[in-house]
Protein backbone atom coordinates (compact mmCIF):
# COMPACT_ATOMS: atom_id res chain seq x y z
CA UNK A 1 0.00 0.00 0.00
CA UNK A 2 1.70 3.24 -1.31
CA UNK A 3 1.12 6.40 1.44
CA UNK A 4 2.36 9.85 1.04
CA UNK A 5 2.71 11.77 3.99
CA UNK A 6 4.90 15.08 4.58
CA UNK A 7 7.59 14.54 7.50
CA UNK A 8 10.36 15.62 9.36
CA UNK A 9 13.88 13.75 9.55
CA UNK A 10 14.88 13.56 13.02
CA UNK A 11 17.33 10.93 13.07
CA UNK A 12 19.63 9.41 10.08
CA UNK A 13 21.67 5.92 10.56
CA UNK A 14 23.73 4.88 7.51
CA UNK A 15 23.91 1.74 6.89
CA UNK A 16 26.42 0.62 4.18
CA UNK A 17 27.91 2.98 1.73
CA UNK A 18 24.45 4.23 0.10
CA UNK A 19 21.87 3.15 2.16
CA UNK A 20 20.27 5.43 4.99
CA UNK A 21 17.88 4.40 7.87
CA UNK A 22 15.42 7.73 8.74
CA UNK A 23 13.53 8.36 11.80
CA UNK A 24 10.70 10.17 10.63
CA UNK A 25 8.24 12.99 12.62
CA UNK A 26 4.72 12.48 10.79
CA UNK A 27 1.67 14.46 11.38
CA UNK A 28 -0.84 11.63 11.23
CA UNK A 29 1.47 8.69 12.31
CA UNK A 30 3.77 10.28 15.06
CA UNK A 31 7.13 8.92 14.59
CA UNK A 32 8.34 6.03 11.96
CA UNK A 33 10.94 4.29 10.70
CA UNK A 34 11.62 4.39 7.00
CA UNK A 35 14.56 2.74 5.09
CA UNK A 36 16.23 5.24 2.05
CA UNK A 37 17.81 2.48 -0.44
CA UNK A 38 20.48 4.52 -2.15
CA UNK A 39 19.63 7.64 -0.62
CA UNK A 40 23.47 8.28 0.19
CA UNK A 41 24.38 8.62 -3.83
CA UNK A 42 24.51 11.99 -5.25
CA UNK A 43 22.42 10.91 -8.33
CA UNK A 44 19.43 9.48 -6.04
CA UNK A 45 15.93 10.46 -6.13
CA UNK A 46 16.35 10.62 -2.13
CA UNK A 47 19.25 12.47 -1.56
CA UNK A 48 18.65 16.09 -0.95
CA UNK A 49 15.47 14.97 0.93
CA UNK A 50 16.53 12.30 3.06
CA UNK A 51 19.11 14.53 5.24
CA UNK A 52 18.78 15.17 8.78
CA UNK A 53 16.39 17.88 9.26
CA UNK A 54 14.87 18.13 6.35
CA UNK A 55 11.42 19.08 5.93
CA UNK A 56 10.01 16.46 3.37
CA UNK A 57 7.22 14.88 1.42
CA UNK A 58 7.55 11.38 1.59
CA UNK A 59 6.26 8.58 -0.98
CA UNK A 60 6.31 5.50 0.86
CA UNK A 61 5.45 1.82 0.47
CA UNK A 62 4.33 -0.25 4.21
CA UNK A 63 6.96 -3.14 4.65
CA UNK A 64 7.65 -5.53 7.14
CA UNK A 65 9.37 -3.71 10.03
CA UNK A 66 9.08 -0.25 8.86
CA UNK A 67 8.49 2.37 5.43
CA UNK A 68 10.16 2.01 2.60
CA UNK A 69 10.90 5.22 0.94
CA UNK A 70 10.13 5.14 -2.71
CA UNK A 71 10.16 9.08 -3.45
CA UNK A 72 10.98 11.63 -1.56
CA UNK A 73 10.13 15.93 -2.27
CA UNK A 74 11.82 18.45 -0.22
CA UNK A 75 9.70 21.18 1.34
CA UNK A 76 12.15 23.29 3.50
CA UNK A 77 15.89 22.81 4.58
CA UNK A 78 17.01 24.88 7.68
CA UNK A 79 20.47 25.97 6.16
CA UNK A 80 21.07 27.58 9.18
CA UNK A 81 21.43 24.71 11.75
CA UNK A 82 24.74 23.94 10.18
CA UNK A 83 26.27 27.61 10.42
CA UNK A 84 26.72 27.54 14.29
CA UNK A 85 28.03 24.23 16.34
CA UNK A 86 25.32 25.95 19.48
CA UNK A 87 22.62 25.95 16.37
CA UNK A 88 23.12 22.48 15.91
CA UNK A 89 23.20 21.05 19.31
CA UNK A 90 19.84 22.98 20.32
CA UNK A 91 18.28 21.47 17.37
CA UNK A 92 19.70 17.85 18.07
CA UNK A 93 18.35 17.99 21.42
CA UNK A 94 15.00 19.35 20.55
CA UNK A 95 15.29 16.23 17.86
CA UNK A 96 15.94 13.89 20.67
CA UNK A 97 13.03 15.65 23.12
CA UNK A 98 10.24 15.42 20.47
CA UNK A 99 11.55 11.31 19.87
CA UNK A 100 11.23 10.72 23.47
CA UNK A 101 7.83 12.43 23.48
CA UNK A 102 6.33 11.66 20.18
CA UNK A 103 3.95 9.12 20.14
CA UNK A 104 4.59 5.81 17.52
CA UNK A 105 1.80 5.55 15.02
CA UNK A 106 -0.73 8.31 17.03
CA UNK A 107 -1.48 11.80 15.76
CA UNK A 108 1.54 14.14 16.41
CA UNK A 109 0.48 17.55 14.28
CA UNK A 110 0.92 19.82 17.07
CA UNK A 111 4.33 18.67 18.27
CA UNK A 112 5.15 18.57 14.34
CA UNK A 113 4.41 22.20 13.79
CA UNK A 114 6.20 23.25 17.22
CA UNK A 115 9.26 21.32 16.20
CA UNK A 116 9.46 23.02 12.41
CA UNK A 117 8.79 26.51 13.96
CA UNK A 118 11.61 26.05 16.60
CA UNK A 119 14.12 25.11 14.12
CA UNK A 120 12.79 27.86 11.95
CA UNK A 121 13.90 30.28 14.04
CA UNK A 122 17.31 28.38 15.50
CA UNK A 123 17.87 28.41 11.58
CA UNK A 124 17.11 32.40 11.13
CA UNK A 125 18.26 33.65 14.18
CA UNK A 126 15.15 34.90 14.88
CA UNK A 127 14.80 34.25 18.88
CA UNK A 128 17.69 33.95 21.13
CA UNK A 129 18.63 30.24 21.53
CA UNK A 130 17.94 30.05 25.66
CA UNK A 131 14.48 31.13 24.93
CA UNK A 132 13.89 28.40 22.15
CA UNK A 133 14.80 25.77 24.46
CA UNK A 134 12.82 27.08 27.06
CA UNK A 135 9.49 27.29 25.12
CA UNK A 136 9.86 24.08 23.53
CA UNK A 137 10.28 22.05 26.91
CA UNK A 138 7.06 22.83 28.51
CA UNK A 139 5.13 23.19 25.26
CA UNK A 140 6.22 19.90 23.79
CA UNK A 141 5.39 17.99 27.41
CA UNK A 142 1.84 19.87 27.56
CA UNK A 143 1.06 19.10 24.27
CA UNK A 144 1.61 15.41 25.09
CA UNK A 145 -0.72 15.44 27.84
CA UNK A 146 1.26 16.90 30.64
CA UNK A 147 0.06 20.17 31.48
CA UNK A 148 0.78 21.84 34.78
CA UNK A 149 -1.35 23.44 36.98
CA UNK A 150 -0.37 26.91 36.56
CA UNK A 151 -3.72 29.13 37.23
CA UNK A 152 -2.73 30.10 40.66
CA UNK A 153 -0.78 29.08 44.11
CA UNK A 154 -2.04 25.17 44.86
CA UNK A 155 -2.51 26.28 48.33
CA UNK A 156 -4.36 29.80 48.86
CA UNK A 157 -4.51 30.56 45.40
CA UNK A 158 -3.34 33.67 44.71
CA UNK A 159 -2.49 34.31 41.43
CA UNK A 160 0.08 37.05 41.28
CA UNK A 161 2.17 39.28 42.77
CA UNK A 162 5.80 38.61 43.85
CA UNK A 163 8.09 35.02 43.47
CA UNK A 164 6.16 31.74 43.05
CA UNK A 165 7.69 28.11 43.69
CA UNK A 166 6.83 25.85 40.84
CA UNK A 167 7.10 22.19 41.88
CA UNK A 168 7.86 20.56 38.76
CA UNK A 169 7.36 16.60 40.26
CA UNK A 170 3.79 17.89 40.98
CA UNK A 171 3.16 20.29 38.21
CA UNK A 172 1.79 23.06 40.45
CA UNK A 173 2.36 26.70 41.76
CA UNK A 174 2.65 27.92 45.37
CA UNK A 175 3.26 31.52 46.02
CA UNK A 176 6.03 32.54 47.84
CA UNK A 177 4.67 32.45 51.71
CA UNK A 178 3.14 28.81 50.73
CA UNK A 179 6.47 27.56 49.47
CA UNK A 180 8.26 29.22 52.56
CA UNK A 181 6.10 26.96 54.84
CA UNK A 182 7.05 23.83 53.05
CA UNK A 183 10.80 25.06 53.15
CA UNK A 184 10.85 25.68 49.57
CA UNK A 185 12.84 28.69 47.76
CA UNK A 186 10.77 30.35 45.01
CA UNK A 187 12.66 30.16 41.73
CA UNK A 188 9.96 32.56 39.93
CA UNK A 189 9.98 36.00 39.58
CA UNK A 190 6.97 37.36 38.19
CA UNK A 191 8.09 38.03 34.67
CA UNK A 192 9.55 34.16 34.70
CA UNK A 193 5.96 33.23 36.05
CA UNK A 194 4.11 35.46 33.45
CA UNK A 195 6.53 33.95 30.51
CA UNK A 196 5.52 30.33 32.22
CA UNK A 197 1.67 30.62 31.86
CA UNK A 198 2.09 32.17 28.21
CA UNK A 199 4.23 29.20 26.45
CA UNK A 200 1.65 26.99 28.12
CA UNK A 201 -1.81 28.53 27.47
CA UNK A 202 -1.52 30.59 24.28
CA UNK A 203 -2.30 30.16 20.89
CA UNK A 204 0.50 27.99 18.97
CA UNK A 205 1.79 31.34 16.43
CA UNK A 206 2.14 33.53 19.95
CA UNK A 207 4.15 31.50 21.77
CA UNK A 208 7.28 32.72 20.80
CA UNK A 209 6.43 36.47 21.50
CA UNK A 210 7.95 37.80 24.74
CA UNK A 211 10.47 39.19 26.09
CA UNK A 212 11.89 38.67 29.65
CA UNK A 213 14.97 40.01 31.21
CA UNK A 214 17.77 38.17 30.66
CA UNK A 215 18.21 36.99 34.95
CA UNK A 216 14.11 35.94 34.26
CA UNK A 217 14.99 33.96 31.40
CA UNK A 218 17.54 31.98 33.07
CA UNK A 219 14.94 30.94 35.90
CA UNK A 220 12.24 30.26 33.23
CA UNK A 221 14.66 28.03 31.63
CA UNK A 222 15.91 25.86 34.44
CA UNK A 223 11.74 25.11 35.42
CA UNK A 224 11.07 24.20 32.34
CA UNK A 225 14.36 21.81 31.65
CA UNK A 226 13.33 20.47 34.85
CA UNK A 227 9.84 19.51 34.19
CA UNK A 228 10.31 18.23 31.01
CA UNK A 229 13.15 15.94 32.09
CA UNK A 230 10.73 14.75 35.37
CA UNK A 231 7.73 14.07 32.46
CA UNK A 232 10.51 11.82 30.39
CA UNK A 233 11.45 10.08 33.54
CA UNK A 234 14.89 9.33 31.75
CA UNK A 235 18.62 11.43 30.96
CA UNK A 236 18.65 13.12 27.49
CA UNK A 237 21.94 11.84 25.93
CA UNK A 238 22.22 15.74 23.82
CA UNK A 239 21.50 17.50 27.24
CA UNK A 240 25.09 18.16 28.48
CA UNK A 241 26.32 19.28 25.04
CA UNK A 242 23.60 21.91 25.02
CA UNK A 243 24.33 23.34 28.39
CA UNK A 244 28.40 23.71 27.24
CA UNK A 245 27.15 25.24 24.04
CA UNK A 246 24.59 27.33 25.93
CA UNK A 247 26.45 28.71 29.23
Amino acid sequence: MQLVTPGLVLREVKIGEADRILTVLTPELGVISVSAKGSLRLKSKLFSACGLFCYSEFTLFAGKNMYLANDAQVKKVFFGLHESVEAMALAMYLAELALTLSPVGGEAEALLRLTLNSLYLISEGKKPLPQIKAVFELRAVCEAGFMPDLLCCRSCQKYDGGDFYFDGSAGLLLCADCAARQNKTPNLDPAALLALRHIALVEDKKIFSFSIPPKSMEALGRVTERYALQVLDKPLKTLDFVHTMLS
